[in-house]
């Protein structure tokens, strides 16, 4: 996953060092986040990668897919209420044409052609592998169950690109967390070699700006429904009601936060102490045999760390309903924001133009646009 979401980062890289280097205004980022975020999926997932730059069905198909990300985070009344759908006629229309092309584009340009190759004896290469293997072993599953499991997995880089897109907004609204964040990161790799995943436990405050801005736009979507009759804080749910985990009222309550209101991602950060091994007793190292201890001296020394287990920030909601690919989205947006913000500073046309929508982690597919200015290392 590491690997996957480096490499595809340093590919964005280039990309945006060829856009800068002859182009001074400002950039419309967001489609080449999604195009990146989809290539970070489906190469991890299905070991294929498309050109972003000039493959029109592939950019049509990321389009659709942000499209139906910003809709679905619109929590429409339909959503909780299904006896609506005959007044969603045209809007659900619409969502059937972006899906029935997605599932088209994939069908041809990554599941027909595995099929084919297909190794059953042979070990599982990725994700796909796995999913076809248990087509062809177990007659109870459903070829279209497999395809649609494929399709959701696949829509999780909606959320990538839109968070890291969220990331850099929040760097060019305030100044003061870029250049916390660049000088973590100088501190570590000094402009010499790209981020890794293995770096995320050295840049808590750059992690800390990815979950802060999960702060800011969690939304409560993920329906759940009560397998049985229950009583929480003495009101009572009957079985088959659908709840959900009011995000929202989580991220935000003075009772949880201080400040709920500011965008402070020292919040997620704490002081821990860890053992460093020291070599020497000495500063210089060169004392005598004699005065060579047997093993090597420990101290404690303070760093910052990233708090983990809060029990009130529920950002992909919680339970059996919780987001399966929480993993790959937070990994893979600390990746791309790292990587961007190693090589460039952020800025906005206009600050008023950097609106989003509360408890929203979508932005609509046509956004603003922001300054990408290379840095000098």
């Amino acid at each position: 996953m590491g690997d996957v979401a480096t490499f595809e980062s340093i590919e964005l890289l280039q990309t945006l060092k060829n856009i800068t280097r002859t182009l001074d205004s400002s950039i419309n980022l967001k489609p080449i986040l999604m195009t990146t975020a989809m290539n970070m999926f489906s190469h991890y997932m299905c070991n294929v990668r498309f050109d972003a730059e000039n493959d029109e069905d592939f950019k049509r198909i990321v389009d659709h897919f942000d499209e139906i990300f910003w809709e679905i985070n619109q929590g429409y009344a339909l959503d909780f209420l299904p006896w609506l759908q005959p007044f969603y006629k045209k809007h659900l229309d619409k969502l059937s044409n972006w899906s029935s092309d997605i599932r088209s584009f994939i069908l041809s340009r990554i599941v027909e052609q595995r099929e084919l190759d297909l190794d059953i004896e042979g070990p599982e290469k990725d994700f796909l592998d796995g999913l076809l293997k248990v087509l062809h072993e177990d007659p109870t599953v459903d070829r279209n169950t497999i395809i649609f499991m494929l399709e959701d997995f696949l829509g999780g880089h909606s959320s990538v690109g839109n968070l890291v897109m969220l990331c850099l907004t929040a760097v060019a609204r305030d100044p003061e967390v870029g250049r916390k964040i660049r000088a973590e990161l100088d501190g570590l790799t000094k402009g010499k070699r790209p981020v890794t995943l293995l770096d995320r436990h050295s840049l808590p405050y750059t992690e800390a700006t990815v979950l802060e801005c999960l702060r800011y736009a969690s939304s409560p979507i993920v329906p759940h429904v009560a397998t049985e009759n229950a009583a929480i804080s003495g009101y009572g749910v009957e079985k088959g009601t659908i709840v959900f985990i009011n995000n929202y009222e989580l991220n935000t309550s003075e009772e949880y936060w201080n400040e709920p209101e500011k965008f402070d991602p020292s919040r997620f950060l704490e002081k821990t102490k860890v053992r460093v091994r020291r070599n020497s007793f000495c500063d210089s190292g060169m004392e005598s045999d004699g005065e060579r201890p047997s093993k090597p001296a420990e101290t404690e020394k303070e760093v910052w760390s990233v708090k983990r287990n809060i029990p009130h920030f529920l950002p992909f909601s919680i339970g059996k309903r919780t987001c399966i690919g929480q993993t790959l989205v937070t990994t893979m947006s600390f990746v791309m924001f790292a990587s961007i913000m190693q090589e460039f500073e952020i800025g906005a046309e206009n600050l008023e133009d950097l609106r989003q929508k509360p408890a929203c982690v979508a932005l609509p597919k046509d956004t603003y646009n922001l300054f990408l200015i290379p840095r000098k290392h």
